[in-house]
């Protein structure tokens, strides 16, 4: 089994379009030691390696599919090989890249939870929309149970329910429901590893603490250094937690947990806030995780299991 980064950076990107953040403005000026990444998105393969699931359809999905040569074969006139699509949430920045695929010689086969689907079909109706081109051909998830996505072989997957916070445009916004936001467990058959892939995570519960400690890799929330991060900066009102994101930093926060995690379990930050600190490899946050043995995911990052 195999996981490639599509996209390692949370909504936005980095650089975002219009911030002029210390590090958008540093990375456009040439004076930070940072690279660019598109928005949040891994895909999977199993046993064939010219078949993958695509985990989440980030907007920039179209320049991911064409820095990631793999995921074209060109067996014929018009071909792809992703062969499904999971979804972890609703998230305007993990749907939207739906829009783009939808020129498909057949319906995606996608996989999501009752309320993604719910906010999907209703709040932000993109799968109705795709019903006029491609279409899709919905399977359900349901949590913490076994799923195989055909015909990616050799790779089961399990959905675990995690506290972040659903769509702005979702009935679940201020009350959320289990489903609205998922962690997967990707265990390769032959070997047994897995992978824990939480892109949107405000809280780790025991069920999900105890899927990261039996796995060989985790991909988590990276998205905030601190938990007023935006607010310091003057981009927003909100603390991460108030939008369904552990910080890193301090009590109880990502490093903690992580450093908990038995030593052979490799660290992986994903969905990094373009306003974090760790993006720059100058900085005393990205020595901090250096030293306490804590990666940033980056595009085009291939993970083996």
């Amino acid at each position: 089994m195999k996981i490639r980064v599509l996209g390692s950076a949370a909504g936005g990107g980095f650089p975002q379009w219009n911030c002029n953040c210390p590090n958008c403005a540093g990375y456009r000026s040439g004076t930070l030691r940072a690279q660019a990444r598109t928005q949040s998105s891994i895909a999977v393969a199993g046993r064939d390696p010219a078949c993958w699931a695509l985990v989440n359809a980030s907007p920039d999905i179209r320049a991911q599919l064409q820095a990631n040569p793999v995921l074209q074969p060109n067996r014929a006139t018009r071909d792809s090989a992703l062969a499904a699509i999971l979804l972890v949430d609703g998230q305007v920045d993990h749907t939207t890249g739906l829009y783009m695929l939808r020129e498909a010689a057949r319906p995606w086969p996608v996989w999501c939870t009752d309320s993604t689907y719910a906010d999907l079909t209703r709040g932000n109706p993109v799968l109705g929309v795709l019903a006029h081109y491609c279409g899709i051909d919905r399977r359900r998830i349901d949590l913490d149970r076994e799923f195989i996505v055909e015909p990616v072989a050799g790779v089961h997957w399990r959905a675990l329910p995690v506290a972040s916070k659903p769509a702005p445009y979702s009935p679940n916004r201020e009350t959320p429901v289990p489903g609205d936001n998922v962690a997967l467990v990707i265990e390769d058959e032959a070997s047994g590893n897995s992978a824990v892939y939480a892109p949107g995570l405000g809280a780790i519960d025991d069920r999900l603490w105890q899927a990261m400690r039996c796995a060989a890799c985790v991909l988590v929330d990276g998205t905030f250094w601190t938990d007023d991060e935006m607010i310091r900066l003057g981009v927003s009102r909100k603390r991460a937690r108030d939008i369904g994101h552990l910080p890193q930093s301090g009590a109880h926060g990502m490093l903690e947990w992580l450093e908990r995690l038995p030593a052979g379990v490799r660290k992986i930050l994903i969905h990094i806030n373009n306003t974090n600190p760790i993006l720059d490899e100058n900085s005393a946050q990205f020595a901090e995780l250096v030293r306490r043995g804590v990666e940033v995911a980056w595009d085009g990052l291939e993970i083996p299991l």
